[in-house]
């Protein structure tokens, strides 16, 4: 067999040039076009329903946020799993759903859904939010802002606050590509709690 094609190539050279040609530039026509990743996005249908709340501890979390936020969402229909991660200050509850039911009617169920867990949450605990329409890859730098030695005295944990509000995220959001960024601890004021500020 082997015999044969090379007697067949030897012979018919102009062919397998051709065709080696051919296949070359398919190969360059692919790279160019078809969209490749390094690391392919398996991540199933979900949605995250964030909470961010700014001194309770991650056992208040998880009784006063994260638990009211599980049981509203556990009857929706085509949920296959619910999980969530109760940190301090931080609520993330993942809803999961079939993926034959698509992207947006998931989304409109939750913030159905999100209305009345916010009315079984104490006031002043924090809001849920529906996270933005991402992968589970999406998630990919974390940072924080911090005081250089010598400093100390100058930015106080309410500062550094208001500068990732109004000069971090500001810049970082107009980078393309970046869908949302979230904010999470230093000191802060509220109005609607007379301006005292919270920790978290």
């Amino acid at each position: 067999m082997l015999d044969k094609i090379l007697d067949f190539s030897i012979k018919n050279k102009l062919i397998v040039i051709l065709f080696t040609l051919t296949i070359a530039g398919f190969g360059l026509y692919s790279v160019y076009k078809i969209p490749v990743g390094a690391v392919p996005d398996i991540t199933n249908n979900q949605v995250q329903v964030i909470t961010t709340s700014g001194n309770l501890s991650t056992q208040e979390i998880e009784q006063f946020i994260t638990a009211p936020v599980e049981m509203e969402m556990a009857n929706l229909p085509g949920v296959e799993e619910i999980r969530s991660i109760s940190k301090f200050g931080l609520s993330v509850v993942t809803v999961v759903f079939k993926e034959n039911i698509g992207t947006y009617l998931p989304r409109q169920l939750i913030a159905e859904k999100i209305k009345s867990a916010s009315a079984n949450i104490p006031e002043g605990f924090g809001v849920p939010e529906m996270g933005p329409i991402t992968t589970g890859l999406g998630e990919i730098y974390q940072y924080t802002l911090d005081i250089k030695p010598g400093y100390e005295g100058k930015y106080s944990a309410m500062d550094l606050r208001t500068i990732q509000d109004w000069v971090v995220k500001r810049r970082l959001s107009g980078i393309n590509g970046v869908v949302e960024i979230n904010s999470w601890g230093g000191l802060f004021e509220t109005i609607r709690n007379s301006h005292k500020p919270y920790s978290s």
